[in-house]
């Protein structure tokens, strides 16, 4: 019953500071890479790690807990855009602040819209536009991560939590149901029974439960979050561009196949790898004992 109270209190938190829309109609835009101003309202974006190489997108939106209105995931959808094309970028992580790395979707935002709106705006299903960036995209969750938030996180490739962060997919407790991957990724991530468990209760998991569970990496203390994720994303990016992309799009491919076309697919992926040169300077350099110079060719 604390949980549920808790839950409760979150959503009215958020709603209670988030600017009133007054009409959905009037204020949703499609998400697009039309819009290509480095001037964000709702985010922050820079590029950090020793050589500058890592892309850093932090959810800004404190008075709303990070709630995730449709201004905000435009912008985030155009960062992360912008650092998939930057040759320079060798992974991109997302964060929010110790408090909240996105409480959930922007409840006000959606609370007046009505089911042809939906249909006719195919409501949130830009949103999936984060798991067609081709570099790694990594979250670092702080404090809660609950409904939108929850499956903006499991639309990353890898989530690293902080001591005190909460999960969980509360949408039953105002009367729906997640509406962003919730139900799908989360199974696949969990399992069944504790997919079951999260979505019908609305009960919230610890980062300790999420990391048992397999939804989480690794958990540290929440100071020592970012900098511990920076040095992960780091460690990628020192590895062939080509070779990472190419991994990430087989591990996701495991997800959508049998596993017959999955390892077909790892085959012909892994084949593939022999007609570039980042394959062969890694293993002249592993035969030669020295560090690759990878050049994404």
């Amino acid at each position: 019953m604390a949980t549920r109270s808790l839950a409760k209190f979150v959503y009215t938190k958020v709603q209670a500071n988030v600017v009133h829309r007054s009409n959905f109609t009037n204020h949703i835009r499609l998400l697009s890479s039309a819009n290509t101003a480095t001037q964000y309202e709702y985010i922050k974006v820079e590029k950090t790690g020793g050589q500058k190489n890592i892309g850093l997108v932090t959810l800004n939106r404190p008075k709303a807990l990070n709630a995730l209105c449709n201004g905000l995931m435009i912008e985030v959808i155009e960062a992360l855009k912008t650092f998939d094309s930057d040759e320079n970028i060798g992974a991109i992580i997302i964060t929010g602040s110790e408090k909240a790395f996105a409480a959930g979707a922007d409840i006000k935002e959606m609370q007046n819209v009505t089911y042809a709106q939906c249909i006719a705006k195919n409501f949130l299903t830009g949103w999936d536009a984060i798991t067609r960036i081709k570099k790694p995209v990594i979250a670092a969750v702080n404090g809660y991560a609950l409904g939108g938030g929850c499956e903006v996180a499991m639309m990353c490739d890898i989530i690293y939590a902080g001591e005190k962060a909460k999960f969980g997919q509360p949408e039953i407790l105002i009367g729906t149901i997640p509406g962003a991957g919730g139900t799908q990724r989360l199974t696949r991530a969990v399992g069944k029974s504790k997919a079951m468990e999260i979505v019908l209760t609305g009960n919230q998991v610890t980062a300790q439960e999420a990391e048992k569970m397999g939804l989480v990496s690794k958990i540290f203390p929440p100071e020592q979050l970012l900098p511990e994720t920076v040095k992960m994303a780091e460690k990628i990016a020192a590895n062939s561009p080509i070779a990472v992309a190419l991994a990430k799009e087989s591990v996701n491919t495991a997800f959508e196949t049998t596993l017959a076309e999955g390892l077909h697919f790892e085959k012909r992926t892994f084949h593939g790898t022999f007609a570039t040169k980042d394959r062969l300077e890694g293993m002249s350099a592993f035969i030669e004992k020295r560090p690759p110079k990878f050049t994404s060719e």
